[in-house]
């Protein structure tokens, strides 16, 4: 399944239309933009080598520099997938990017990026055409101090450890680096394989102090709430079928001013499948015994 999520991002206020992905490359394109990218991709890890912790296990056909062993895979769950998560950079990510356009950028939890661009390190999970470096967030093999300015977006919640993956984009910051975090906080499941985590603006805030100074917090105009809304009302209609689903979505508003126990009994709320429950879950439960 490939996904594609294309964020401009221009306006911090008023929501900015989603973009269209790009038309499909011919696959002659393809083949002189891979080469493109890899010919980029070895004058910039060039630069990034005196930085690396230790030697790589593997480089990919690409040129990009595997850290993945059996053991990290294992530890952090790392499985292999065929998901695509793809975004273009919002206007507070290219502020940061042209700032240090001389430095070194880490684009932590990268996806598939749209610009290849020279002073950006595109750090995944997963070898994407852009992907510089392979690793998880939670142990990168990048020494103290290493970059002027860290990007993480929409990333931490797919981690299994946000707190160890904090921890270790503060101790790759250089001094004074400048580091900009985005998360979900009402978003439905949506797995590049997994999802962990959706954080408060609190709980994004407790995951970088004290290392970190906090400049500011705000809500982007791509995380207004209307896209929680419009999100878990399209996602609820995709789980129901026929009449159901066309009852539910010519429901007046109003309607759902009520106490959900007036509604459980709906066939909108009972014909949801065990799987969407899951996805769009105000609470979930767990039991547990101990052995």
């Amino acid at each position: 399944m490939k996904i594609f999520r294309w964020l401009s991002g221009k306006n911090p206020v008023v929501p900015h239309k989603e973009e269209e992905a790009p038309p499909e490359d011919s696959s002659v394109q393809k083949k002189a933009k891979a080469e493109s990218i890899k010919k980029q991709r070895k004058k910039k890890l060039d630069r990034v080598r005196p930085f690396l912790r230790s030697e790589p296990l593997d480089q990919t056909d690409t040129g990009a520099l595997d850290f993945l062993s059996p053991e990290i895979r294992e530890k952090f769950g790392v499985i292999d997938t065929d998901n695509v998560s793809a975004h273009g950079y919002d206007r507070f990510a290219r502020e940061l990017i042209d700032k240090y356009s001389d430095g070194l950028v880490l684009d932590c939890g990268s996806g598939l990026r749209s610009d290849y661009l020279g002073n950006v390190v595109n750090y995944e999970i997963v070898p994407y055409l852009t992907t510089d470096v392979i690793g998880v967030a939670e142990e990168l093999p990048f020494k103290d101090e290493t970059f002027d300015a860290v990007l993480s977006l929409n990333a931490l919640e797919h981690l299994k450890d946000p707190f160890s993956a904090a921890s270790e984009i503060s101790r790759v910051l250089k001094k004074n680096g400048q580091l900009f975090c985005v998360v979900p906080l009402l978003q439905p499941v949506h797995g590049y394989p997994s999802h962990y985590y959706n954080m408060t603006a609190e709980g994004l805030k407790n995951l970088f102090t004290p290392m970190l100074k906090i400049d500011k917090q705000e809500i982007i105009a791509s995380g207004l709430p209307v896209f929680t809304l419009t999100w878990m009302i399209s996602s609820w209609a995709n789980g129901l079928q026929g009449k159901i689903r066309e009852d539910f979505l010519n429901m007046p508003l109003k309607e759902f001013l009520v106490q959900p126990e007036q509604l459980i009994n709906q066939p909108f709320v009972k014909s949801l499948g065990r799987e969407k429950n899951f996805e769009l879950a105000s609470t979930t439960a767990l039991w547990g015994t101990k052995e």
